[in-house]
């Protein structure tokens, strides 16, 4: 089969198998999650913030910049797709000076990293996959007043602080996209961004036919 047959029987596979009524426009994200990861555990642990989707394809069309806690995320996103958006992707994480600072500091650099974006890209998309503490410095700054982020995909996995991270998101008045509990990654972070890309392109034309 070429590619493109195996990723549309994938997701024929997918929408089958599908148990719940998912809104239409959360659809093609939890669908390529599940594409991704071949885990429909996903299919009720994704939430989002009430009109996030439309807050995240007007950011994306408008060239927003994304910031990922790990380059895995960044390598996991379409760079042809963020290329078409004119969108610039940054991950701090193996910045000399970031690395230094949380040394000194005695905090993560995930947490360090997203000080640095709340400095230098105050309303991008940020995307963590991995550090829960990354999330947890983000409802700091914004709490505060110094961070207002125009999406946060929030879907570290993990065992520490992990649930408890997301939850605050969750609490938080920011937009979000969120996998409950201790399940995500990198990849599925990537996922997520990606499914975003194509319903902003108007590739993926299922949620507006729903």
């Amino acid at each position: 089969m070429k590619p493109m047959e195996i990723e549309k029987q994938s997701f024929a596979i997918i929408e089958k198998e599908l148990t719940t009524q998912i809104p239409p426009q959360y659809k093609p994200i939890v669908k390529r999650v599940i594409h991704t990861t071949a885990d429909f555990s996903y299919e009720t642990n994704m939430v989002f913030s009430e009109g996030v989707v439309d807050k995240a394809l007007e950011a994306i069309q408008k060239g927003t910049d994304i910031v990922t806690d790990t380059n895995m995320a960044g390598a996991g996103i379409s760079h042809k797709m963020a290329e078409r958006f004119g969108i610039s992707l940054h991950c701090y994480m193996a910045d000399e000076a970031v690395a230094k600072e949380a040394a000194a500091r005695e905090i993560t650099r995930a947490a360090v990293s997203v000080e640095k974006a709340a400095k230098q890209n105050p309303g991008c998309i940020m995307v963590v996959g991995n550090a829960p503490t990354a999330l947890m410095k983000i409802r700091e700054l914004s709490d505060k007043g110094i961070f207002t982020p125009s999406l946060v995909i929030g879907v570290p996995v993990g065992f520490v602080n992990v649930v408890e991270a997301k939850e605050e998101i969750i609490d938080s008045t920011l937009p979000y996209i969120v996998a409950r509990g201790r399940k995500g990654g990198s990849n599925v972070a990537a996922a997520i961004v990606n499914a975003l890309f194509y319903m902003a392109a108007e590739d993926d034309k299922e949620w507006r036919r729903c």
